[in-house]
Protein backbone atom coordinates (compact mmCIF):
# COMPACT_ATOMS: atom_id res chain seq x y z
CA UNK A 1 0.00 0.00 0.00
CA UNK A 2 1.08 3.50 -1.00
CA UNK A 3 1.96 6.38 1.41
CA UNK A 4 1.05 9.84 -0.14
CA UNK A 5 4.51 10.77 0.13
CA UNK A 6 5.59 7.95 -2.17
CA UNK A 7 2.35 8.13 -4.38
CA UNK A 8 3.08 11.92 -4.85
CA UNK A 9 6.63 10.71 -6.08
CA UNK A 10 5.13 8.48 -8.03
CA UNK A 11 3.29 10.14 -9.79
CA UNK A 12 5.73 12.89 -10.43
CA UNK A 13 7.89 10.86 -11.76
CA UNK A 14 5.09 9.24 -14.40
CA UNK A 15 4.25 12.50 -15.13
CA UNK A 16 7.88 13.74 -16.06
CA UNK A 17 8.22 10.84 -18.67
CA UNK A 18 4.60 11.56 -19.77
CA UNK A 19 5.62 14.94 -20.51
CA UNK A 20 8.92 14.18 -22.17
CA UNK A 21 7.24 11.88 -24.97
CA UNK A 22 4.42 14.61 -25.60
CA UNK A 23 6.87 17.24 -25.95
CA UNK A 24 8.84 15.10 -28.35
CA UNK A 25 5.07 15.18 -30.40
CA UNK A 26 3.91 18.25 -30.27
CA UNK A 27 6.65 21.71 -30.00
CA UNK A 28 5.78 24.31 -28.00
CA UNK A 29 5.74 26.51 -30.52
CA UNK A 30 2.59 25.29 -32.32
CA UNK A 31 1.17 24.46 -28.63
CA UNK A 32 1.29 27.95 -28.04
CA UNK A 33 -0.53 29.14 -31.84
CA UNK A 34 -3.19 26.59 -31.23
CA UNK A 35 -3.89 28.73 -27.31
CA UNK A 36 -3.21 31.73 -28.99
CA UNK A 37 -6.46 31.05 -31.32
CA UNK A 38 -8.52 29.91 -28.61
CA UNK A 39 -11.75 31.92 -27.42
CA UNK A 40 -10.64 34.05 -24.16
CA UNK A 41 -10.20 31.62 -20.99
CA UNK A 42 -13.79 32.56 -18.94
CA UNK A 43 -13.08 34.55 -15.45
CA UNK A 44 -11.97 31.68 -12.83
CA UNK A 45 -11.12 34.06 -9.85
CA UNK A 46 -14.10 36.59 -10.30
CA UNK A 47 -16.53 33.65 -10.80
CA UNK A 48 -16.12 31.82 -7.25
CA UNK A 49 -15.08 35.54 -5.24
CA UNK A 50 -17.36 37.44 -5.90
CA UNK A 51 -20.29 37.53 -3.01
CA UNK A 52 -23.69 37.62 -4.19
CA UNK A 53 -24.97 37.11 -0.10
CA UNK A 54 -23.85 37.28 2.88
CA UNK A 55 -24.34 33.24 4.50
CA UNK A 56 -22.89 31.51 1.31
CA UNK A 57 -20.06 29.29 -0.21
CA UNK A 58 -18.49 29.68 -3.59
CA UNK A 59 -18.16 25.44 -4.58
CA UNK A 60 -15.63 24.75 -7.08
CA UNK A 61 -17.19 20.95 -8.25
CA UNK A 62 -15.16 18.18 -9.48
CA UNK A 63 -15.52 15.75 -12.07
CA UNK A 64 -13.21 13.09 -10.71
CA UNK A 65 -13.37 9.12 -11.79
CA UNK A 66 -10.87 7.65 -9.13
CA UNK A 67 -7.96 8.19 -7.55
CA UNK A 68 -4.19 6.50 -5.94
CA UNK A 69 -6.23 6.08 -2.32
CA UNK A 70 -10.27 5.60 -3.48
CA UNK A 71 -9.59 3.79 -6.90
CA UNK A 72 -12.75 3.96 -9.22
CA UNK A 73 -15.05 6.26 -7.08
CA UNK A 74 -17.96 4.26 -8.71
CA UNK A 75 -18.18 1.24 -10.40
CA UNK A 76 -20.26 2.97 -13.61
CA UNK A 77 -16.91 5.05 -14.07
CA UNK A 78 -14.95 2.38 -15.31
CA UNK A 79 -14.19 2.08 -18.73
CA UNK A 80 -16.82 -0.06 -20.39
CA UNK A 81 -14.17 -2.93 -21.89
CA UNK A 82 -14.25 -3.47 -25.17
CA UNK A 83 -16.85 -1.50 -25.88
CA UNK A 84 -14.89 2.00 -25.24
CA UNK A 85 -15.22 4.75 -22.60
CA UNK A 86 -18.79 5.98 -21.69
CA UNK A 87 -18.17 7.99 -19.17
CA UNK A 88 -19.87 11.84 -19.84
CA UNK A 89 -17.98 14.53 -17.47
CA UNK A 90 -20.39 16.61 -19.74
CA UNK A 91 -23.22 15.34 -18.12
CA UNK A 92 -22.18 15.51 -14.75
CA UNK A 93 -20.96 19.10 -15.06
CA UNK A 94 -24.77 20.47 -16.51
CA UNK A 95 -25.68 18.47 -12.86
CA UNK A 96 -23.18 20.19 -10.85
CA UNK A 97 -24.45 24.04 -13.14
CA UNK A 98 -27.68 23.39 -12.63
CA UNK A 99 -27.23 22.60 -8.42
CA UNK A 100 -25.47 25.54 -8.04
CA UNK A 101 -21.54 25.17 -8.75
CA UNK A 102 -19.96 28.38 -9.18
CA UNK A 103 -16.87 26.68 -11.91
CA UNK A 104 -15.51 23.16 -12.56
CA UNK A 105 -12.80 21.51 -12.00
CA UNK A 106 -11.91 18.38 -14.32
CA UNK A 107 -9.42 15.79 -13.55
CA UNK A 108 -7.18 15.18 -16.58
CA UNK A 109 -4.52 13.13 -14.99
CA UNK A 110 -5.19 9.59 -17.09
CA UNK A 111 -3.01 7.26 -15.34
CA UNK A 112 -3.51 7.66 -11.91
CA UNK A 113 -7.52 9.10 -12.21
CA UNK A 114 -8.74 8.14 -15.32
CA UNK A 115 -9.19 11.62 -16.55
CA UNK A 116 -8.81 12.86 -19.95
CA UNK A 117 -7.54 16.11 -21.32
CA UNK A 118 -10.46 16.40 -23.83
CA UNK A 119 -12.71 16.52 -20.81
CA UNK A 120 -11.96 20.13 -20.38
CA UNK A 121 -13.55 21.33 -23.74
CA UNK A 122 -16.33 18.59 -23.54
CA UNK A 123 -17.21 20.21 -20.08
CA UNK A 124 -16.52 23.55 -21.25
CA UNK A 125 -19.24 23.55 -24.30
CA UNK A 126 -21.78 21.88 -22.36
CA UNK A 127 -22.25 25.07 -19.26
CA UNK A 128 -21.28 28.30 -19.42
CA UNK A 129 -19.28 27.91 -16.28
CA UNK A 130 -15.17 28.35 -16.00
CA UNK A 131 -12.87 25.06 -16.36
CA UNK A 132 -9.69 24.05 -13.95
CA UNK A 133 -7.46 21.16 -15.22
CA UNK A 134 -6.80 19.90 -11.99
CA UNK A 135 -3.60 17.87 -13.10
CA UNK A 136 0.18 17.67 -11.69
CA UNK A 137 1.50 20.16 -14.15
CA UNK A 138 5.35 20.34 -14.05
CA UNK A 139 6.89 21.50 -17.09
CA UNK A 140 5.45 25.19 -18.71
CA UNK A 141 4.98 23.31 -21.79
CA UNK A 142 1.54 22.18 -20.04
CA UNK A 143 0.19 25.29 -19.56
CA UNK A 144 0.27 26.07 -23.13
CA UNK A 145 -1.29 22.65 -23.33
CA UNK A 146 -3.74 23.54 -20.79
CA UNK A 147 -4.91 26.41 -22.70
CA UNK A 148 -5.01 25.12 -26.17
CA UNK A 149 -6.93 22.47 -24.16
CA UNK A 150 -9.86 24.92 -23.67
CA UNK A 151 -8.96 25.15 -19.67
CA UNK A 152 -9.61 28.72 -17.52
CA UNK A 153 -7.41 27.69 -14.93
CA UNK A 154 -4.90 25.52 -13.68
CA UNK A 155 -3.82 24.24 -10.26
CA UNK A 156 0.25 24.39 -9.36
CA UNK A 157 0.87 22.18 -6.01
CA UNK A 158 3.25 23.93 -4.22
CA UNK A 159 4.98 20.18 -3.34
CA UNK A 160 5.41 19.76 -6.46
CA UNK A 161 7.77 22.56 -7.63
CA UNK A 162 10.68 24.98 -6.96
CA UNK A 163 10.52 28.77 -6.32
CA UNK A 164 11.88 29.00 -10.19
CA UNK A 165 9.30 26.96 -11.87
CA UNK A 166 6.45 27.87 -10.10
CA UNK A 167 6.94 31.23 -10.72
CA UNK A 168 7.63 30.69 -14.46
CA UNK A 169 4.31 28.56 -14.62
CA UNK A 170 2.32 31.36 -13.10
CA UNK A 171 3.70 34.27 -15.50
CA UNK A 172 2.46 32.10 -18.75
CA UNK A 173 -0.95 31.13 -16.73
CA UNK A 174 -1.63 34.83 -16.16
CA UNK A 175 -0.13 35.95 -19.87
CA UNK A 176 -2.40 33.44 -21.67
CA UNK A 177 -5.45 35.23 -19.79
CA UNK A 178 -6.06 31.96 -17.10
CA UNK A 179 -6.60 31.78 -13.38
CA UNK A 180 -4.14 30.34 -11.33
CA UNK A 181 -5.14 27.54 -8.21
CA UNK A 182 -1.89 27.49 -5.88
CA UNK A 183 -2.02 24.60 -3.63
CA UNK A 184 -0.13 23.79 -1.01
CA UNK A 185 -0.54 21.76 2.23
CA UNK A 186 1.91 22.71 5.11
CA UNK A 187 2.62 26.25 6.46
CA UNK A 188 5.90 26.63 4.91
CA UNK A 189 5.01 25.97 1.47
CA UNK A 190 1.99 28.70 1.68
CA UNK A 191 4.52 31.60 2.77
CA UNK A 192 6.45 30.34 -0.13
CA UNK A 193 3.28 30.96 -2.92
CA UNK A 194 2.74 34.24 -0.94
CA UNK A 195 6.13 35.49 -1.86
CA UNK A 196 5.88 34.11 -5.50
CA UNK A 197 2.61 36.05 -6.35
CA UNK A 198 3.85 39.75 -7.45
CA UNK A 199 1.39 42.67 -7.32
CA UNK A 200 0.05 42.26 -10.88
CA UNK A 201 -1.19 38.78 -10.49
CA UNK A 202 -3.59 39.18 -7.52
CA UNK A 203 -6.42 39.21 -8.99
CA UNK A 204 -5.42 36.08 -10.98
CA UNK A 205 -4.56 34.14 -7.97
CA UNK A 206 -6.53 31.69 -5.64
CA UNK A 207 -4.61 29.57 -2.96
CA UNK A 208 -5.52 26.58 -2.06
CA UNK A 209 -5.22 24.83 1.45
CA UNK A 210 -5.80 20.93 0.65
CA UNK A 211 -6.98 19.32 4.02
CA UNK A 212 -5.30 15.94 3.32
CA UNK A 213 -1.85 15.45 4.79
CA UNK A 214 0.04 14.37 1.78
CA UNK A 215 1.87 11.93 3.94
CA UNK A 216 -0.60 10.38 6.33
CA UNK A 217 -3.52 10.28 4.12
CA UNK A 218 -5.43 11.78 6.81
CA UNK A 219 -7.60 14.59 6.26
CA UNK A 220 -8.80 17.25 8.78
CA UNK A 221 -11.24 20.26 7.95
CA UNK A 222 -9.56 22.17 10.85
CA UNK A 223 -6.10 22.49 8.61
CA UNK A 224 -7.41 24.84 6.71
CA UNK A 225 -8.57 26.91 9.91
CA UNK A 226 -5.35 27.36 11.36
CA UNK A 227 -3.54 28.32 7.99
CA UNK A 228 -6.30 30.72 7.33
CA UNK A 229 -5.04 33.16 10.16
CA UNK A 230 -1.53 33.89 7.85
CA UNK A 231 -3.39 34.69 4.91
CA UNK A 232 -3.64 38.31 4.36
CA UNK A 233 -6.73 38.19 1.55
CA UNK A 234 -9.04 34.99 3.14
CA UNK A 235 -11.33 36.02 0.09
CA UNK A 236 -8.63 34.40 -2.36
CA UNK A 237 -8.19 31.21 -0.10
CA UNK A 238 -9.91 27.58 -1.54
CA UNK A 239 -10.35 24.79 0.99
CA UNK A 240 -9.91 21.68 -0.47
CA UNK A 241 -10.21 18.28 0.90
CA UNK A 242 -12.77 16.78 3.64
CA UNK A 243 -15.91 18.68 2.92
CA UNK A 244 -19.19 17.06 3.00
CA UNK A 245 -21.79 18.53 4.58
CA UNK A 246 -23.08 22.21 5.40
CA UNK A 247 -22.28 22.26 8.28
CA UNK A 248 -18.85 22.07 7.11
CA UNK A 249 -19.67 24.81 5.12
CA UNK A 250 -20.72 26.91 7.60
CA UNK A 251 -17.67 26.17 10.33
CA UNK A 252 -15.28 27.17 7.25
CA UNK A 253 -17.25 30.29 6.53
CA UNK A 254 -17.16 31.05 10.04
CA UNK A 255 -13.50 31.43 9.62
CA UNK A 256 -13.72 33.44 6.47
CA UNK A 257 -13.50 30.90 4.03
CA UNK A 258 -15.72 31.27 1.68
CA UNK A 259 -14.76 28.80 -1.13
CA UNK A 260 -14.19 24.72 -1.52
CA UNK A 261 -13.45 22.57 -3.91
CA UNK A 262 -15.24 19.21 -3.76
CA UNK A 263 -15.14 16.42 -5.33
CA UNK A 264 -14.79 12.88 -3.95
CA UNK A 265 -17.89 13.33 -1.98
CA UNK A 266 -20.38 14.64 -4.63
CA UNK A 267 -18.87 12.09 -7.57
CA UNK A 268 -19.60 8.99 -4.61
CA UNK A 269 -22.92 9.52 -5.10
CA UNK A 270 -25.62 8.24 -7.02
CA UNK A 271 -26.12 11.45 -8.51
CA UNK A 272 -23.48 14.47 -7.83
CA UNK A 273 -25.87 17.31 -8.78
CA UNK A 274 -28.48 16.33 -5.85
CA UNK A 275 -25.41 15.55 -3.83
CA UNK A 276 -24.40 19.37 -4.64
CA UNK A 277 -27.74 20.61 -4.36
CA UNK A 278 -27.98 19.41 -0.68
CA UNK A 279 -24.98 20.23 0.09
CA UNK A 280 -25.60 24.04 -0.44
CA UNK A 281 -29.24 23.81 1.00
CA UNK A 282 -28.60 25.00 4.48
CA UNK A 283 -25.69 27.72 3.94
CA UNK A 284 -27.11 30.22 6.06
CA UNK A 285 -27.22 27.51 9.19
Amino acid sequence: MHTMGNILDEIVAHKEREVASLKAQQPEADLLRLAEQMPPARDFFGAVTRQTQPDTTAVISEIKRKSPSAGWIRDEYRPDGDSGDGFRPEDIARRYHRAGARAISCLTDEYFFGGRLSYIERVRSAVPLPVLRKDFLIDPWQIFESRAAGADAVLLIAECLDDARLAEMLDLAVGLGMTALLESHDRSNLHRLQKLVPGPHRGRCLFGINNRDLTSMTIDLGHTLELVRDVPDPGVLVSESGIRTPADLHRLRLGGVRIVLVGEHLMAQPDPGTALAELLAQQAG
